[in-house]
């Protein structure tokens, strides 16, 4: 349970909170190829603790793959101490990403277009209106013991590169924050559209209105992202950290982990710290790493976390 349990220090940068950690706890390749956690043998609830105990901040990449049930969440609460965030990733349908067919709850599954039941992945488009609508809702309705709790930092909302700059997308951004039922987001656009120097103060200027917060990316140079550093949310900013290989980066057949396979080192995380100033506007900055195979994600959000420190930043407990 988590009371008791141990919680580690945010960074106080001016009046900001800074939260530095990773965009997984459970990779294969952590837990199995690593000595990070004190023993292979350790439950789910074992190692969420331990994690916790050691960055402030996590990210839960499980649910883009499957919707989340309220017991999940309510798990989630009590593996960890009071004052941990945890940011999570919305359901891969909801997004416009291809989404495994049988992750779709089964009332939902009958309600998909014929010629798109028997597909091994499906859109949102193959559901009608309202059952598109039910879902977002069950989806909000099963973080809600995050929420109450307040673990949530934010629900990601990442969109694929096919969603680009235009008046439907625009329209389906401002549905956001009623699809959410409020609940806080954050937004990644992997469309490198979104914020050309035509586009950007056009999509901060929404995003703003809207009370999203904009995702500071920093990806390899193949994907066509530069990190744009604005604060859209005056309560939250969030940057995620992918790694910089491009080889990688549009590989198919790999998993997420050897996808994002990138050690940074020093000088590059170093850039990272202006930026940090930049979004430590907000009251809180979440600084994320997914380059998550084996160690190489915490490894470089401890890097960060004192690099933050030498620059000034002040450990405090959190809670």
């Amino acid at each position: 349970m988590a009371t008791g349990q141990s919680l580690a220090p945010f960074l106080r940068l001016g009046d900001s909170r800074l939260y530095c950690g990773t965009c997984s706890w459970t990779d294969p390749t952590l837990v199995k190829e690593t000595d990070w956690y004190p023993r292979r043998s350790m439950s789910a609830a074992e190692r969420l603790a331990f994690y916790a105990s050691v960055f402030p901040v996590v990210e839960a990449d499980s649910t883009y793959y499957w919707p989340p049930g309220p017991e999940l969440a309510r798990s989630w609460v009590e593996r960890t101490p009071e004052g941990f965030r945890l940011d999570v990733k919305c359901w891969s349908l909801l997004t416009h990403h291809p989404t495994r067919t049988e992750s779709v709850w089964e009332d939902l599954r009958r309600e998909l277009a014929p010629e798109a039941r028997d597909k091994p992945r499906v859109y949102a488009h193959h559901l009608e209106p309202d059952a598109l609508e039910e879902a977002w809702a069950r989806f909000t309705t099963a973080l809600a013991p995050l929420q109450r709790s307040g673990r949530l930092g934010a629900v990601l909302v990442q969109y694929p590169p096919w969603f680009t700059p235009k008046r439907a997308n625009r329209d389906e951004l401002a549905r956001l924050p009623e699809r959410l039922d409020g609940l806080p987001a954050s937004v990644e656009f992997r469309s490198p559209r979104w914020l050309s120097p035509e586009e950007r103060e056009r999509t901060t200027a929404l995003l703003s209105e809207l009370g999203l917060t904009l995702v500071a990316v920093d990806a390899p140079p193949a994907s066509g992202l530069t990190p744009v550093v604005a604060v859209t949310n005056p309560r939250l900013a969030v940057a995620r950290f992918h790694g910089r290989a491009d080889d990688t980066w549009s590989g198919r057949s790999r998993t997420a982990a050897e996808r994002f396979r990138y050690l940074y080192g020093e000088e590059e995380l170093s850039s990272w710290v202006p930026r940090a100033r930049q979004l430590a506007d907000a009251e809180e900055v979440h600084l994320l790493m997914n380059n998550c195979y084996r160690d190489y994600g915490v490894r470089n959000a401890a890097d960060l976390g004192r690099l933050l420190v030498e620059a000034g930043a002040r450990p405090e407990p959190a809670g």
